[in-house]
């Protein structure tokens, strides 16, 4: 994973974007590796959080040039071409759905520059930490294309509509004072030490609570995101019957009156379809 590293502390998973020389742009390893690993950690049904940050001076400078290099997804002048770049865009976009498919939150860390397909990263992450000077941009405005990998779906529903347009026209940075106002970030923190700290701390304490309510409350917030209020209470009542845990809920009592703390059964690992496992 020359394009990341993953480490794990119990419950909390550490992933660090790991290309500082090249501003953690994602490369084609980072693609291939992305999703799978995602998926690996949720299997195991023992994460209950994972942050990711970037190594560094800056969180992420976008798409790196190598993910172009080949020219094959830059062909579009045929239909069997551009058949192909979309198979390749819907790729990418997968890759980071992942960020939303798995059972735990995850928290981005961002230092320094995030931008372009950074930007989409974090617009799919639960939580956003930013340390002071810390920015965000639609960058491929700037480069004569459309942003296609996440930040045109997901920002509209965490920022002003009227912001993600001004963002998408004209290019512009969104400054991690304006974007805690916004709504876009949690906290702004003074430095990326203090960042990383904070951001491991709110994994720390996700990790605390029980895992299937943090799981289904994930999972009703994204529901909700893309149904009707009406849509989001029916779906809601369907998942709480199917998760209620009431020793979860006596461990929760319990522990808030003896205040020690909580202990919850792991979520279910699950092997996957066709890996030949039970």
């Amino acid at each position: 994973m020359s394009a990341f590293q993953l480490d794990r502390d119990g419950a909390v998973a550490h992933l660090r974007l790991s290309r500082p020389e090249a501003s953690n742009a994602l490369d084609l390893s980072f693609w291939r590796d992305f999703g799978p690993a995602l998926r690996a950690l949720d299997a195991t049904g023992e994460v209950r959080a994972l942050v990711i940050s970037g190594e560094g001076r800056n969180f992420c400078a976008g798409m790196d040039i190598s993910v172009f290099s080949g020219g094959t997804i830059l062909k579009t002048d045929t239909p069997a071409g551009r058949q192909a770049f979309h198979q390749a865009a819907r790729e990418l976009q997968d890759a980071l759905s992942w960020i939303e498919r798995v059972r735990f939150p995850v928290i981005a860390a961002v230092q320094g520059a995030c931008v372009g397909a950074g930007l989409d990263l974090v617009a799919a992450c639960d939580l956003r930490l930013a340390a002071a000077g810390a920015w965000f941009r639609i960058e491929e405005i700037n480069i004569g294309m459309m942003a296609d990998v996440g930040s045109l779906q997901r920002l509209p529903h965490i920022l002003p509509e009227a912001v993600v347009r001004e963002l998408a026209y004209l290019g512009t940075s969104l400054t991690a004072d304006r974007a805690e106002r916004l709504g876009f970030v949690n906290a702004v923190l003074p430095d990326a030490e203090a960042l990383l700290a904070a951001a491991l701390e709110m994994a720390k304490a996700v990790a605390a609570k029980a895992p299937l309510a943090i799981s289904g409350s994930k999972a009703a917030i994204a529901y909700a995101r893309d149904h009707t209020v009406a849509e989001g209470l029916e779906w809601a009542a369907v998942m709480q019957g199917s998760i209620w845990n009431t020793s979860d809920i006596l461990a929760a009592i319990q522990a808030r009156m003896t205040r020690t703390p909580a202990e919850f059964a792991p979520l279910e690992p699950h092997a996957g379809i066709g890996t030949g496992e039970g």
